[in-house]
Formats: C-alpha cells, sequence, structure tokens
C-alpha cells in the first residue's frame, strides 16, 4: 500500500492532522490499532482553545450535537469547602466552556468529518510495528497487515510510541512524582455537570462527571501502588470516602482490585521531533501529566500547527523536508511552558498535599475564590493554553457532503 502521508494512530493528534491534510487535498491514511476508539483511560476535557478550532472550521455546532456537558468554571473541595479556582466565561472565544465529552465521541466525530474528503482514510486494526527506512530517510511502516509505504510518516502513536523508538529520537524524561488509580463510581444524573477536585489529609481525588458515573482519578505518589493495594479495598474506600464524603454512600461497587486500574503517569518531551520522512507529534512528542487536563489540546494543537506549515507544500508537491524542524520549533516553546507549570504543580501544590496531615486551603486558593476577577488568569492559562493555534491550512475544497 501506498500514501502520500502516512499517520499512526487515532487519537486526537492523528485524527485532527487527518482531517487537516485530506482537507487540504493531501492523499492520507490514517491507522489505528484497535477496533474502536472506546477506551476509559484518555481524557474528556475539550478545551476552549480547542472548541475555537472546530468554529474555524465550520464544525463547531454538529461537534457540539455530540454527547457533552458544559464546565463555564472549575474549582477544588478542601476540607470540605469549594473554592473557585477559574472562571471561563469571560475568555475571547466562541465557546467559554470546558465541554466534558468523552473522547470517543470527539474521535469518533473527526473521522466522521475526514470521511467526507476522498483523499481520507482511516484503517482500524492496524498497528504499526517498525519504521521502513531507506538509505537514512523513513518510507513507511511495517505493520501487523504488512508494508504502507509514505512520502511522509507523522507518528502520534502515543506515549508509549513504538515509532518515536524506531527513530531513535533523544528523550528528556522530566520524572513526574506520582500515579493515578483510575475507577468508577455510580452517581445519580444531575442538570449541571460535577467535575471537580477533592484535597483531604494526604490525599488527592479528582471525579469527572459523566452523567450517570463519576469516573474517578485517585493521585497517589509514584511507586505507592502496591504498598496502598496491601492495604486492602476497605482501606481504599474509607480513604476516598474521607476525601470526598459525597460520595461515601456510592462505593460498594469497589469490591475488586480489578475494578481499579493504575496509570503510570509520563512527563517528558523529544528534544528532536523529526527525521527525513518523519515527524513526532502529540503525546509521542510530549508525554503530560494529567494535570490541568490539557493533554488533549496539545495534541490537536500540534496537528493544526503541522497542518499549517506542511499540508499546502505537500498537496503542491513540494520537497516538506526543510519544513520538519518548523514544526518541532514552533511547538516546542509552549510544551516546555507547559510542563514547567505542571512540574510547579506536581511539586508546590500536589507534593504539599501529600505531606498534610490536615486539609488547608492556601491563602491563595482563597483569594481566587473571594475575588472572581482574578479567576480570569488560571481561566485563560487552562482554557487557552499557552501560544495556542489557528487554523491556516489551505481547503482545497473536495468536501463531499
Amino acid at each position: 500500500m501506498e500514501t502520500d502521508l502516512l499517520i499512526v494512530g487515532g487519537g486526537p493528534a492523528g485524527m485532527m492532522a487527518g482531517l487537516l491534510f485530506a482537507r487540504a487535498g493531501v492523499k492520507t491514511l490514517v491507522i489505528e490499532k484497535h477496533a474502536d476508539f472506546f477506551r476509559d483511560f484518555r481524557g474528556d476535557t475539550v478545551h476552549p482553545s480547542t472548541l475555537a478550532l472546530f468554529e474555524e472550521l465550520g464544525l463547531l455546532k454538529r461537534l457540539l450535537r455530540r454527547p457533552h456537558d458544559k464546565v463555564s468554571n472549575v474549582g477544588v473541595v478542601v476540607g470540605q469547602k469549594y473554592y473557585r479556582v477559574a472562571d471561563f466565561s469571560h475568555l475571547p472565544v466562541p465557546a467559554r466552556f470546558i465541554a466534558m465529552m468523552p473522547q470517543w465521541e470527539f474521535l469518533d466525530f473527526v473521522a466522521d468529518e475526514a470521511r467526507h474528503y476522498p483523499t481520507f482514510t482511516l484503517q482500524m486494526e492496524t498497528e504499526a510495528t517498525d519504521l521502513l527506512r531507506e538509505g537514512g530517510q523513513a518510507v513507511g511502516v511495517s505493520t501487523n497487515r504488512g508494508d504502507i509505504r509514505a512520502k511522509l510518516v507523522i507518528a502520534a502513536d502515543g506515549r508509549s510510541s513504538v515509532l518515536r523508538e524506531a527513530a531513535k529520537l533523544p528523550k528528556l524524561d522530566l520524572k513526574a512524582p506520582i500515579d493515578v488509580f483510575w475507577f468508577r463510581i455510580p452517581k445519580a444524573k444531575t442538570p449541571e455537570n460535577h467535575t471537580q477536585g477533592y484535597v483531604g489529609a494526604g490525599e488527592m481525588l479528582v471525579t469527572i462527571d459523566r452523567g450517570d458515573y463519576y469516573q474517578c482519578a485517585r493521585v497517589i505518589p509514584k511507586g505507592s501502588a502496591d504498598r496502598l493495594r496491601q492495604l486492602g479495598l476497605q482501606k481504599f474506600r474509607v480513604d476516598v470516602a474521607k476525601t470526598a464524603p459525597a460520595l461515601a454512600g456510592w462505593l460498594d461497587p469497589i469490591d475488586d482490585w480489578d475494578k481499579i486500574k493504575l496509570l503510570s503517569v509520563s512527563l517528558d518531551r523529544l528534544t528532536r521531533w523529526w527525521r527525513p520522512g518523519f515527524l513526532a507529534i502529540g503525546d509521542a512528542a510530549h508525554a503530560m501529566s494529567p494535570v490541568g487536563g490539557v493533554g488533549i489540546n496539545l495534541a490537536v494543537q500540534d496537528a493544526v500547527a503541522a497542518a499549517n506549515i506542511l499540508a499546502g507544500p505537500m498537496a503542491s508537491g513540494a520537497d516538506i523536508e526543510p519544513l520538519l524542524q518548523q514544526v518541532e520549533k514552533r511547538r516546542m516553546k509552549a510544551v516546555k511552558k507547559v510542563q514547567g507549570m505542571q512540574r510547579t504543580v506536581h511539586d508546590r501544590v500536589i507534593g504539599a498535599v501529600f505531606r498534610s496531615e490536615k486539609p488547608k486551603a492556601s491563602i491563595a486558593l482563597k483569594l481566587l475564590s473571594a475575588l472572581p476577577f482574578l479567576q480570569r488568569t488560571p481561566a485563560r492559562i487552562i482554557g487557552l493554553g499557552v501560544q495556542p493555534e489557528h487554523v491556516r491550512s489551505p481547503d482545497a475544497g473536495l468536501r463531499v457532503e
């Protein structure tokens, strides 16, 4: 099989890149190793910066027809008292909220929109196993279904990227000090979305409201999972109930460790994202901490930047090798800044929580909650991110309804 562009990985970066390159007239093939997009361990937070991109594409109204809840502000419960941290209602974008949309819905939507272009193909159950090279140039990938040759390979296959390793791109490990226990708790459906954080004595919990259940993330010190498992399920439930008393009556279904999954958190980035014929974006280029829920949005921003720089030249048949480094240069500053902020939160906020014997709100948190105008700053940082991109890649006019 041959194509102009081969994108490996059907996550946010891969699917958004597939849509934008196909829209520009580039013959694009996206391969995804799974049979569908349904997986729990994926972020649900579609931030205002990402929603703004879909508005630029004329797709925002259609996207928001997919199941989602609107979160116009976020806060944290410390010692059973709620503090508001960020208010998105003042952001200078069309959608002034975070859309809590299951990622499988988001990815399915992008795939459906991309299929309107005859230049787009999505092939599921196709797993990349190695990078094909000729004379130092990447020319495609080997997969479980045979070799696929391409003029450019984009690795968007996540933080455990096979292709990133095959390309021998140098990586800087920033040593995330946390892991996450991930589990579900049933709940009654409420008119408003109650996604929020909880802080207790030495404990931190985040609850993602998915309508009739919470997807919960208990943040734990890196490497402490086995010790906590040895303390038993009853102790686990007691600790969760102490941190978030509102959940106390809903914990009985957590009756087996198989219902609690360990997510090993990584924080790293490639110091070089490209080789001749090859480019890494999204989690394959930089694994983010779950702090701020920014991973999906940074991945989408990478895809937009890559399309802005490469799609037009590819569609016209120009040599893109000199342009690959520009994608890295464009996105590296934003990645470094966000990871720097995440490290600060790890050390000064989460680290302080782990060390605390009694939950106590900081003066800064109290001021944020008491003075609403201060909440606009964290709202911009969370909602718009650092160096938000805008769609500048061409539209070849190939869309078929």
